[in-house]
């Protein structure tokens, strides 16, 4: 059962999502998920290193600017992250902001936090937890090109 964590991100979400220690998150996925032009979700993998918290109502998105995800955005504006660990599950509803800024092939959307919603079991699921997040290997390198672009894209004015 979801509960409301607000209309905004908390303060260990924030810490989470602003990337100030992304090392030991890089390898695990944030599943996004958008509405298509024929209005059914279409999920995406995102990673650590493509999102970044700036405030507790903003975040930003770096991915292809030829993907269906970005193409959606554009045209929908709105977006669910899923933040799937171990420790909990929680549901970021947000909405893009002015058509993204582009850099080397990426886009990059300006995300309004509407709602956070964190995932609990109900009373008869018992102590039932997930006992892992999702993830990949090999994870990025943050010396690669890949990674030195999402991040200048991410972190510019």
């Amino acid at each position: 059962m979801s509960r409301s964590l607000g209309r905004a991100l908390p303060p260990d979400l924030l810490a989470l999502l602003s990337q100030e220690d992304l090392p030991p998150l890089l390898g695990r996925v944030i599943p996004l998920i958008t509405i298509g032009h024929d209005g059914q979700p279409h999920p995406m993998l995102c990673t650590y290193l493509e999102v970044l918290a700036v405030a507790p109502k903003v975040m930003r998105l770096a991915i292809s600017m030829r993907s269906r995800s970005a193409s959606n955005l554009q045209s929908r504006r709105v977006a669910t992250f899923l933040l799937i660990d171990p420790e909990r599950i929680v549901y970021v509803k947000c909405r893009a902001g002015a058509p993204p800024r582009v850099f080397s092939g990426l886009a990059r959307f300006e995300i309004s936090v509407e709602e956070v919603l964190e995932d609990t079991p109900e009373e008869g699921e018992g102590h039932v937890r997930l006992t892992s997040g999702i993830s990949y290997t090999p994870p990025p390198r943050l010396e690669s090109r890949w990674a030195k672009e999402v991040l200048a894209a991410l972190r510019a004015d």
